[in-house]
């Protein structure tokens, strides 16, 4: 069984800081005003890494990060 993780941006927080796109280009992106935009949004091993670094360099805290259950992929 392989770890798979849920990958949300709360926009209510999110401010357009750029860091997760930055930092994780295959997971997010940006839309035409700059702000944080999601393009995957269940991620395996190979880009949980990306993930979580994003997650962490957000100020507001704005991408959630969500263990799933093998059966929720």
């Amino acid at each position: 069984m392989s770890l798979k993780i849920g990958v949300e941006i709360d926009h209510d927080l999110c401010t357009g800081h750029g860091r997760c796109y930055d930092l994780a280009p295959s997971v997010f992106t940006d839309d035409e005003r700059g702000y944080g935009q999601v393009l995957i949004s269940i991620v395996g091993p190979e880009l949980t890494g990306e993930a979580r670094t994003a997650a962490g360099a957000c100020p507001e805290r704005a991408i959630l990060l969500k263990r799933l259950a093998a059966d929720e992929s």
